[in-house]
């Protein structure tokens, strides 16, 4: 007890003080999980507004995919991932195994479902609303698409904090792709789970505490988000 008294306080003092080593670790995770999301939001918010408004063969098994990959398991992502850039893989003389850039590319196809099923969600809500009047105008697919995502973009904003969270908390897929390199490719999943089984408690506590800080921050910005944009009186 006397021990995870100590470690609790060694923790808050690496808060307070911003320890470097704590620093480096939490803005390695938010430049990979930024980005990643970045890249999801560019290549599912699209993608979900079309499936959305357009009806074309497959449509429906496509929505049932992706709906059924929001819960691809983080272990898959990163075997998959390892094996297209590994020495023998397609994308192995890149070079990007066991960099950010794997960790990147790992937790955007993570996000990536989860981006393209709650934007088409979000947008579908909308084209039902929205559909004859710009039918009326002419409007053709193309046009339609970006003016939901525009109209949209609330909705969306809570999509994408959604996937932040999935990929900021994410710890098998960045293991296997990343290596959980110190000073290199050491995120704070990661972190957590090689100093808790070194017994370093006070750096995960530390590490821990700033995670559900994020978690915590996440879920309150979307509250707050989605209460702005409800209708008065519901």
């Amino acid at each position: 007890m006397n021990d995870i008294g100590l470690a609790l306080r060694q923790a808050l003092s690496m808060l307070v003080t911003l320890d470097p080593s704590l620093v480096g670790v939490v803005l390695l995770s938010l430049q990979v999980s930024l980005g990643a999301v970045l890249i999801a939001a560019i290549a599912g918010a699209p993608l979900g507004a079309v499936l959305a408004i357009c009806h074309f063969p497959g449509r429906r098994p496509l929505v049932v995919i992706f709906n059924a990959l929001m819960g691809l398991p983080p272990v898959m992502v990163g075997l998959f991932v390892y094996v297209l850039l590994s020495r023998a893989g397609p994308l192995g003389p890149l070079g990007l195994l066991f960099t950010p850039r794997a960790m990147v590319i790992a937790q955007a196809l993570l996000v990536w479902p989860i981006v393209v099923a709650l934007s088409r969600q979000a947008v579908e809500d909308l084209w039902i609303e929205y559909a004859e009047a710009l039918r009326s105008l002419g409007a053709r697919w193309w046009h339609a698409v970006p003016t939901l995502l525009w109209d949209a973009r609330h909705a969306l904003i809570t999509v994408l904090l959604a996937g932040f969270g999935r990929a900021i908390a994410e710890v098998g897929a960045v293991m296997i792709v990343g290596g959980n390199i110190d000073g290199v490719t050491r995120v704070m999943t990661t972190s957590i789970a090689l100093e808790t089984s070194k017994g370093n408690l006070a750096f995960a506590m530390a590490l821990g505490f700033v995670l559900l800080a994020l978690v915590v921050l996440l879920n309150a910005l979307a509250f707050t988000i989605r209460q702005r944009t409800m209708p008065h009186g519901t």
